[in-house]
């Protein structure tokens, strides 16, 4: 049995794997500019994040029912449960769906019908997480959190995501401040390709309890000292920081320095499809490649439950650090 652990860093559309995006396609009437899976898998190869991203959107052209985004987070739970995942918090991307003519209604029913029988199907907890896209208008981001109103039972935070450089977090003050006024959690990307000083804006303009990525942190010692006292949870994606250039080698990563200065560093997989291995994977990578001992794999699934927004639920939140702390690697070892 894997170790048991949280993913907190994972954008649903994402997990877009070729051979259901062309199962999607043929339903839907669809048609992909590649011949097949395996032409779009060697599509998978990205100089930086645009070009990463630029695929990512044009492939969101199959999702276009309820259906189909019930059926993509079907498949994401499977596979995350086969690799330890016990809870998962879910992004997803109203306003590239609602450019192509999708509501935002048959986005959330669609998901909410797959994470509302994720515990049965998968015993997998699960929050859902709306992201706004920041290299679009900030009106625009503001008129999505109105369209998701009669959805707010089922959305736990927002998050901001996209195309970094030259989008601040400040410019979206004003609608991280009214999803506040309505109770929702708040993350956002910060510090992936843009500045370390967008990490400190994303908390001090946008107030968020969780900086996603917040790799160039660690380039200000000042900055580090400060998501050390405040234990700011990072959500990392080394998979992917490697995918999309961030970082030249796996080997190079700095996420042992991260953890050596005491950071709290939890590992994700970000849009596995695409970079290479869900989270299980990523573990395994990373003990690979950066030498991390089974303790410190045990360091990192303890966070990702600690980061985890279980503050409702805090009694599966402590089993769930239980069985960490308790986990056999020798076991896992053996099997």
């Amino acid at each position: 049995m894997p170790l048991p652990k949280a993913e907190l860093h994972l954008h649903i559309e994402g997990t877009l794997e070729p051979e259901l995006a062309f199962a999607l396609a043929a339903r839907n009437g669809v048609t992909l500019p590649y011949r097949d899976t395996e032409e779009l898998r060697r599509a998978y190869l990205f100089e930086d994040l645009q070009s990463f991203l630029d695929l990512y959107y044009g492939l969101m052209a199959v999702l276009l029912t309820e259906d189909d985004f019930a059926e993509l987070a079907d498949a994401y739970l499977a596979r995350a449960a086969a690799q330890g995942v016990r809870h998962a918090e879910i992004f997803f991307d109203p306003q590239a769906h609602t450019a192509r003519g999708v509501s935002i209604g048959t986005v959330i029913d669609g998901l909410t019908r797959a994470l509302d029988a994720a515990e049965e199907r998968h015993g997998v907890s699960t929050r859902l997480i709306m992201c706004f896209l920041r290299d679009r208008p900030a009106a625009e981001a503001m008129e999505t959190l109105e369209a998701a109103r009669p959805y707010l039972d089922r959305i736990t935070a927002v998050g901001l995501d996209s195309a970094e450089v030259g989008h601040p977090p400040s410019k979206f003050r004003e609608v991280y401040e009214a999803a506040a006024a309505l109770g929702l959690r708040k993350v956002a990307h910060a510090g992936e390709e843009g500045p370390p000083g967008y990490v400190a804006e994303a908390l001090d303009v946008l107030g968020v309890e969780r900086v996603d990525h917040g790799l160039r942190c660690i380039e200000d010692a000042e900055l580090v000292a400060r998501l050390v006292h405040e234990q700011v949870p990072l959500t990392l994606c080394p998979l992917s920081n490697v995918r999309l250039r961030a970082i030249d080698t796996l080997e190079a990563h700095p996420l042992p320095r991260m953890m050596d200065a005491g950071l709290l560093c939890t590992v994700n997989s970000d849009d596995p499809a695409y970079f290479g291995g869900y989270v299980g994977d990523t573990f395994h990578a990373v003990h690979e490649a950066l030498g991390l001992d089974t303790e410190r794999l045990r360091e990192l699934a303890r966070n990702s439950f600690v980061a985890a927004f279980l503050d409702d639920d805090e009694e599966r939140r402590a089993r769930l650090i239980a069985e960490v702390d308790a986990y056999d690697f020798a076991a896992e070892a053996a099997e």
